[in-house]
């Protein structure tokens, strides 16, 4: 099984203080406008959503992991709700890699895999560098056609 890089875990933390600040604004908004809420509440929330969105982030980064097999690509993800996901190759419909600003700071980038199936039937595999995402785009993508040719016989 292969683990996603170490720096996808700053990107999830950050994505929890952005929540965090916003949870922030939303009650601030509220102490100023309806109802007076203590500066120590209002600093214990935040504090307790960032510390919170850090313990998810590293349990995250624990158990992300992923493998190609000799006839899927099998994932298994998650902290509350644990998931195993197998991919058939022969269903794969085409791979992207995508990388958005963040991810491109902290030299990340992400796989998303097309599914033939019901609506939303993709898989993201995040935290990859550049360069692995690229093989493992190149990688998938010969063994889906591999697998077609494989099925059609």
């Amino acid at each position: 099984m292969e683990s996603l890089n170490t720096r996808i875990r700053y990107l999830w933390i950050a994505q929890w203080v952005i929540l965090a600040a916003v949870f922030g604004i939303a009650l601030a908004a509220v102490d100023q406008w309806i109802v007076p809420v203590p500066t120590a509440v209002l600093g214990g929330v935040v504090a307790f959503a960032v510390l919170l969105g850090a313990a998810y982030a590293i349990r995250l980064y624990q158990v992300w992991q992923f493998e190609l097999q000799s006839d899927a690509l099998y994932l298994e993800r998650g902290v509350i709700t644990f998931v195993e996901t197998a991919v058939p190759f022969v269903r794969v419909q085409h791979v992207d890699t995508q990388f958005g600003p963040i991810e491109r700071a902290l030299g990340l980038s992400s796989v998303v895999v097309y599914t033939a199936g019901s609506r939303n039937a993709d898989v993201r595999i995040p935290g990859l560098t550049p360069d692995r995402a690229r093989e493992l785009q190149d990688t998938l993508r010969d063994l889906a056609v591999e697998s077609e040719t494989e099925d059609a016989v």
